[in-house]
């Protein structure tokens, strides 16, 4: 995944604690139409988040979501339910950096796996997307299964799948086949799978709760 340039600004924006009494609180809930996958053998539910006042679009997201899940589809995995939040809270936490958003985890209740759509990153290195599944989790708990895509990120639904196969997987692991998703650089061009990965994702995440079996009709 991409390093990214800094932006100044945001440098204002680790003053969490000068907002400690502001509320934190979802004020909108939208359930997102998926792309179907009828020959899905799993099913995943994805819950976004999004902030009031930040740089994002609602469109520009559930277009996004909609064709990284296009790419998942090829590991046997749709869609079940995608619900997009919009987030009020101080502007600290449109920022993704370790100890701000381990805050804002703990002042709401977030279904997961969980989508962060932020404004910027302060984590270093400054990656476009960050993933945290279980095994990375161990020093932020908090943010076990949750993925944070900052504003600008290229690529984006190659940027979304690669990270969800990050999550779902459980594992940072990153391949050097032309055309994988899972080329440490995102590309229009990477949208590939192989079968290893796929069975890996599988049993990964059925494992962590992650993905659910489709019931055969």
């Amino acid at each position: 995944m991409r390093r990214r340039a800094r932006l100044a600004i945001v440098l204002a924006c680790l003053a969490a604690p000068a907002h400690a009494q502001e509320e934190t609180r979802v004020v909108e809930t939208r359930v997102l139409s998926g792309a179907e996958n009828p020959n899905a053998s799993h099913r995943l539910r994805l819950s976004l988040y999004a902030f009031h006042g930040g740089r994002w679009l609602q469109e520009e997201i559930a277009a996004a979501v909609t064709a990284s899940a296009g790419l998942l589809a090829q590991c046997g995995v749709g869609l079940s339910r995608v619900e997009l939040s919009v987030v009020q809270a101080p502007p600290s936490f449109r920022i993704y950096a370790t100890p701000v958003s381990r805050e804002l985890l703990r002042r709401m209740a977030v279904r997961k796996p969980a989508i962060f759509f932020v404004d910027d990153t302060l984590n270093e290195p400054p990656f476009d997307a960050e993933a945290i599944g279980r095994a990375n989790a161990s020093t932020r708990p908090e943010l076990a299964y949750t993925v944070w895509v900052a504003h600008g990120t290229r690529d984006l639904p190659q940027a979304l799948a690669h990270e969800l196969v990050h999550l779902l997987s459980d594992s940072g692991e990153h391949s050097d086949a032309a055309e994988n998703l899972m080329r440490a650089d995102t590309s229009p061009r990477n949208t590939r799978l192989t079968r290893a990965q796929c069975e890996r994702l599988q049993l990964r995440a059925t494992a962590n709760g992650l993905l659910s079996a489709q019931r055969e009709r």
